[in-house]
């Protein structure tokens, strides 16, 4: 039993002393794992690593390689040569370009914000034609305009394709702008009026802007007008809260909350503007949506959108009236049309002062400076009786003082 006893001791003591080898094999291999975990994570960092840079050679070396992108219109005005305050204040010889609506009231939106101009700046009037195509008064206008190069501009809307034949002697050649058709009484006929003085903007020394169609005829000479609008301290628009069925009456409660009843005002289509009020009209994306929506006849967007519009924002700006003359003496939804057994010298000299009105406050006799609607046939006596009408041949300073005799 000793013997038995003392083999068994021995054998406990042989275990006893086995077990710290085994626990240095076993810290050895926790320590090889580790280490092949530390090899594996460095080993995926590096190809991480690398793939990153890779992908980022890759697309440096596909930009390299790319062809080069082509210049749009902006960019490649500048490959022409050395850029010049000239290059953007210069107008263009020919008013067509490829822009569409959206391009032009964009770029026509563009103002100086700077107080001043750093060159000459020889303020003009721009002459906005609103016509179905031909001219009729294309010779009195002529006559009109001469002898004051630099102090006016011409543009005119006619119907898409039409194609005019002015010679390049003529103050009308190459002045018809890119347009669209024309529907009497719809958001059209404002998109084109939008459009003309959106194209006259684009000469930066344009200040007034006047509205006038093919069936306008001027009642003074160019002088006596440039000195009217240009002294004036009041833009020439009709803006009337009138009552009854063709004023308030065509108001849609649809166009609230951005224009309300009382907001709601009435003018003439034919105005005047000076350039602060034409760049507003251009860049209007508010109110424009519900006129087009609607504004549809019986109610008129030329007769509510820019009046409603302006005086909402300008109201103090705005004269109340227009300087076209028109006779809605006989009724109807057009007014009267006069042609050559109605021209006479006694007619016409009546006309500027066939209403009374205010002119920077004061009450004055001079109200209409341009007249409609007036048929081809009046053209021949007009001419005959223009030196008289429109002052032919009257120096520059006399014709500048002379509305103030009235």
């Amino acid at each position: 039993m000793k013997v038995m006893v003392t083999e068994m001791e021995e054998g406990v003591k042989d275990n006893g002393a086995s077990t710290p080898k085994s626990r240095v094999t076993n810290q050895c291999r926790v320590l090889l794992s580790m280490r092949l975990l530390q090899i594996l994570l460095l080993f995926l960092v590096l190809t991480l690593g690398i793939s990153v840079v890779s992908i980022h050679m890759i697309k440096f070396l596909k930009i390299q390689h790319l062809d080069p992108v082509a210049p749009t219109t902006l960019i490649s005005m500048y490959g022409r040569g050395t850029v010049t305050l000239d290059s953007f204040i210069r107008p263009p010889s020919n008013v067509w370009h490829t822009m569409n609506d959206s391009e032009l009231l964009w770029r026509a939106s563009m103002e100086p914000q700077r107080n001043g101009y750093p060159f000459k700046r020889v303020p003009k009037l721009a002459f906005m034609f609103l016509s179905k195509g031909p001219l009729p008064f294309a010779p009195l206008w002529e006559r009109f305009f001469e002898g004051y190069e630099g102090l006016y501009s011409i543009y005119v809307h006619a119907l898409p394709y039409y194609k005019s034949d002015f010679s390049r002697s003529s103050v009308f050649y190459r002045r018809y702008i890119p347009s669209q058709a024309v529907a009497w009484g719809e958001m059209s006929m404002g998109d084109a009026e939008r459009r003309l003085l959106a194209n006259a903007l684009l000469d930066i020394s344009n200040e007034w802007f006047i509205l006038l169609s093919e069936s306008c005829i001027p009642l003074r000479g160019f002088g006596f007008i440039y000195s009217y609008v240009s002294e004036s301290r009041y833009s020439f628009m009709g803006a009337a809260d009138e009552e009854g069925p063709d004023g308030r009456g065509r108001y849609r409660t649809e166009m609230e909350p951005e224009v309300k009843l009382s907001q709601w005002r009435k003018g003439s289509q034919w105005f005047e503007i000076n350039r602060k009020l034409a760049v507003e009209i251009v860049q209007d994306t508010t109110y424009y949506p519900k006129f087009k929506e609607f504004c549809r006849p019986p109610c008129y967007v030329d007769e509510h959108y820019f009046p409603t519009m302006l005086s909402m924002k300008h109201r103090l700006s705005l004269a109340n009236r227009t300087m076209t003359w028109t006779d809605w003496s006989r009724g109807g939804a057009h007014p009267a049309t006069f042609g050559k057994a109605d021209i006479t010298e006694s007619f016409l000299k009546k006309l500027p002062g066939a209403k009374s009105c205010l002119y920077n406050d004061q009450k004055s006799q001079i109200c209409y400076l341009f007249a409609r609607k007036f048929a081809p046939s009046a053209l021949e006596p007009l001419l005959q009786l223009a030196p008289k009408i429109l002052e032919l041949g009257s120096n520059r300073s006399s014709t500048r003082r002379s509305w103030f005799l009235f």
